[in-house]
Order: structure tokens, then sequence, then C-alpha cells
């Protein structure tokens, strides 16, 4: 058996290490979004597959058996992608979709759906701590008139696509005692961020919930129809079932 596995989060990197030393055949593939990613314990490709037809054709020159997305929750485009051509060929796919953050007692927290709905929660002169990643930078553009703060793992390759805002390089992982003395060190007084789940990226939901500071999450992407699974160990019994199955 060959598993692919889509990766690129937390559980990703666990699911590789809890197969390494099983005779399971795992690759996993990187989309090459962040530089000198951490090493994975077992064979790991990075970039992307050429679209649809290079997809298949991957898939089949590699006699891939299995497909396990645990790309980010907000990669919609790769796990509709991928459930859908597995469903053509016939191939299992499943896909780990972490629970969404709730807010607790203290969370001033509101929903949005897209980031140009941002604008109608934060008034002119805020400093707003964007955390949204880098595709959705352009939608971004009607914040004129406040101070935005774009967090980039990588030093960027290009200038931000509007004025008035600053990159700040950060590397995870992040605790919430360093994200309240950087907000503080900021000036922040809002937070823009993805409602990705997990515990990887909630230190900065906790020190938004310590200093007050309200924080607009924006909602997940629709999730392919598909198998979910929610945790790593999830992710490794469905995969033990299909070495089993005969």
């Amino acid at each position: 058996m060959t598993l692919l596995l889509l990766a690129g989060t937390g559980e990703a990197k666990h699911i590789a290490w809890g197969l390494a030393d099983t005779n399971i055949k795992v690759v996993a593939s990187l989309a090459g979004a962040t530089r000198s990613p951490d090493p994975l314990p077992v064979t790991t490709r990075i970039g992307g597959f050429g679209g649809d037809d290079g997809f298949c054709t991957y898939l089949r020159e590699f006699s891939i058996s299995a497909v396990l997305d645990a790309t980010h929750p907000f990669a919609a485009r790769i796990s509709n992608r991928t459930a859908r051509i597995c469903f053509d060929l016939g191939l299992p796919y499943a896909q780990i979709v972490r629970p969404v953050w709730e807010p607790t007692n203290g969370d001033n927290w509101t929903s949005i759906t897209k980031p140009c709905e941002a604008k109608n929660h934060i008034p002119n002169g805020s400093t707003v701590f964007i955390a949204t990643g880098r595709q959705t930078l352009s939608e971004y553009q009607n914040l004129s008139g406040r101070r935005i703060l774009v967090r980039m793992i990588d030093p960027p390759n290009m200038p931000l696509p509007f004025e008035g805002g600053e990159f700040v390089i950060g590397r995870p992982p992040f605790t919430q005692a360093s994200e309240v003395k950087l907000f503080c060190s900021l000036g922040v007084t809002h937070l823009v961020s993805k409602n990705a789940g997990g515990q990887g990226g909630r230190a900065k939901l906790d020190a938004a919930r310590e200093l007050g500071l309200p924080v607009l999450l924006l909602d997940r992407p629709q999730t392919p129809d598909a198998q979910q699974l929610e945790t790593v160990q999830d992710a490794l019994l469905w995969v033990s079932s299909l070495v089993a199955t005969p």
C-alpha cells in the first residue's frame, strides 16, 4: 500500500511520525508555501501537481492506494479537487477536519464570511493585526485609514498590495504570553484570524481575550462531501483499516 499524505499541518506531522515505522509506504506532499519546512520521517515531495490532469497522472504513476488529506482547513481548492478526483478514480479518501474554535468567557468574537467584511467592524484609526495568510491580502484593501499589520512566517517576496501596511515576521509555535507581549508592543486594537481550529494557532485568540481585543474570525469554507476524521488517532485507525481490508 502507498499512502499519499497531503501535509502542511501539525496533524500531518504527527501522522507521518505515526506511520514512519510501519510497513506502509507514505509519501507526504507539501505545497511549498513555507520555506524550509520541518523535515518529515517519510518520503516528501514539495510543489503542486500541475492541475487535475497532473494529479491524476501522479496518482497512477506512483501507484497511490489512498489519499489522506491533512491540509489546512482553509485549503478548500486542494481538498475539493482531491476528493473529486479520488471519487472518480475509486481511491479511498479521507479528510482531517478539526473542530472549529468556539468562544469562551471573555471572548469578543465576530464571524465574517469574507475578508472585505472586516471594514464593517473596525473603525478608522485602529491598529489591525491580520493573521490570515498571504493569499487573501488583496481583499483587505478597503481598510484604508487603519494601520495594518500582516503576520508572515517567511519574509515576503513582494510588497503588500495596499498602502499603510507592514509585515510582522514570526515563525510558530507562539504562546499566549508571547502574543500578549507582541500585541502590546505593536499597539494592536483588533485581530483578524481564520477559524482554523486546533491548538497551534489558539495562542493569539487567548492573548486577545486577555487584552480584551475584538476578534474577527473568518468562517471556514465548505468541506468536501467525503469521509471526515477529527484527530490524528482517527486518521491512523483509518489507514490501518485500509491495510486490514482484504
